[in-house]
């Protein structure tokens, strides 16, 4: 098995980092996640803005693999804005129970229908004072909509970017909207809504929450928590997830451990 090259000594957490330093290694590991994630994006199944909005709203404390196997059903029902609005319900309660906080989330979902025909001609909005106005719509769900629905540059802020970032020396704290404002400054604005994405993709592959897989990871060099998880490239390996193990142990350096 080939051998992990040495850390970048200039990323220690004894040393100050410089505003320019942070920047530089923050789009070097936006490049780095580009590589190991080429197949990065939102895994919400929508076709339209309205539909992205209703997905985001029922993934809150849900899988994004729980809701797409209740929105078919959903979406096959209510098409429009006014379709929501006049929803019963029990009706949308009964359809997305699985999700959890079904009555919480059946009620910002017909409020937001009821919102966008009372003030937007039933159509979603494209900018973020407008949109956090709306039912059941934060920062965070306001920018996966303006990222991926519309294609304006949004970084969504939730505990899986604020875990990464931070663990990544990128940002600190956890409040989601200060943390956003510390990315706008490290990341190009083109790639804010890619760069949450990746992250996200990152976090569930390679930077587990519990137990990184450090070993095995092609940020290792410029992390400052290198070493919180397996260091010893066999052992991380195997705590690798998803459909590209093998490409992100090769790119991590490792060869002939799976």
């Amino acid at each position: 098995m080939a051998r992990k090259a040495p850390r970048d000594e200039s990323n220690d957490n004894s040393r100050a980092e410089s505003d320019l330093a942070k920047k530089r290694r923050a789009r070097a590991i936006d490049r780095l996640l580009a590589a190991a994630h080429p197949d990065a994006r939102c895994e919400l199944d929508y076709s339209d803005p309205l539909q992205l909005a209703v997905a985001t709203i029922l993934s809150a404390q849900c899988t994004d693999v729980r809701v797409n196997l209740t929105t078919p059903a959903l979406f096959a029902k209510y098409k429009t804005a006014e379709d929501y609005a006049g929803a019963d319900p029990e009706d949308v309660e009964a359809i997305i129970r699985p999700t959890g906080f079904y009555r919480n989330k059946t009620k910002s979902i017909i409020g937001l229908g009821k919102a966008l025909v009372a003030d937007h001609g039933g159509e979603m909005p494209q900018r973020m004072e407008e949109l956090v106005k709306l039912p059941g719509i934060g920062r965070k769900t306001a920018n996966v909509i303006l990222g991926n629905a519309f294609g304006l540059p949004g970084i969504p802020v939730d505990t899986h970017m604020i875990r990464l970032t931070n663990r990544l020396g990128l940002t600190e704290g956890k409040d989601p909207v200060k943390l956003e404002f510390q990315l706008h400054e490290l990341i190009d604005k083109r790639e804010w809504t890619m760069f949450s994405h990746r992250i996200i993709f990152h976090g569930r592959r390679v930077c587990i929450a519990r137990k990184p897989a450090c070993g095995a990871c092609t940020l290792a060099a410029k992390c400052p928590s290198f070493g919180e998880g397996p260091t010893d490239p066999a052992e991380a390996v195997k705590l690798l997830r998803g459909s590209n193990v093998e490409e992100l142990a090769k790119l991590a350096g490792i060869e002939g451990a799976l």
